[in-house]
């Protein structure tokens, strides 16, 4: 009788001990992965834009003006045309 249960109580200490691990919470799922967003638009720049347009508004006053300036406007109109081209460059790498 006392073999029969020290038998009993080892099987039931070998159950629990062996189920215990089982079921004991697992580590939460991985997450699923987020599945590509496409690329967004580049964004709209206003600052930009209206520095754009101020820079054509000067070309255009220069390019009208009565005066040489002793070849300051053809370089400042040089100059604002490289600004411009700046600027669209910039506005391509959002």
């Amino acid at each position: 009788m006392k073999n029969w249960l020290l038998s009993l109580v080892a099987l039931v200490a070998l159950v629990f001990a062996l189920a215990f691990p089982v079921s004991s919470p697992a580590a939460p799922p991985a997450p699923k992965p987020q599945p590509a967003l496409p690329a967004a638009a580049p964004a709209d720049h206003p600052e930009i834009r209206d520095a754009i347009a101020s820079l054509r508004r000067a070309r255009e006053h220069l390019n009208h003006a009565a005066h040489d300036y002793q070849g300051h406007r053809v370089d400042a109109i040089r100059a604002i045309d490289e600004a411009i081209n700046q600027l669209q460059i910039c506005m391509k790498y959002d």
